[in-house]
């Protein structure tokens, strides 16, 4: 198969607020064969995550493939309180953008 980006696998990406000290993300697949790709590249493994957000482990606060519902779940703790002085985005609605880009290479199994 050949080397494709998130964006092309997944039928939905998207982020949102999660209450006033996280964000949560949602990739989620059309069909089993492209959410089990994805999850068997490791592509988005909690290193990858840290490195894509610039954020340490300990930020992590939910990281799990949901195979019912052939979706990945992230929740990031928020960089500083929704609504507070310097927030650029109170709903969470443009954070998902690095994770369009996240290239599933099947090589790197």
């Amino acid at each position: 198969m050949a080397t494709q980006t998130l964006r092309d696998l997944a039928k939905v990406i998207r982020s949102k607020n999660a209450g006033p000290f996280e964000i949560t993300f949602d990739v989620i697949f059309e069909h089993a064969e492209q959410y089990a790709r994805v999850k068997k590249s490791g592509a988005l493994a909690p290193e990858r995550i840290c490195a894509l957000y610039r954020v340490p482990a300990e930020d992590i606060v939910t990281h799990m493939f949901f195979e019912p519902a052939r979706a990945f779940k992230l929740t990031l703790r928020r960089r500083w309180a929704q609504g507070s002085v310097g927030e650029r985005d109170t709903f969470g609605a443009q954070q998902h953008a690095p994770l369009l880009d996240v290239v599933i290479d099947d090589a790197a199994r």
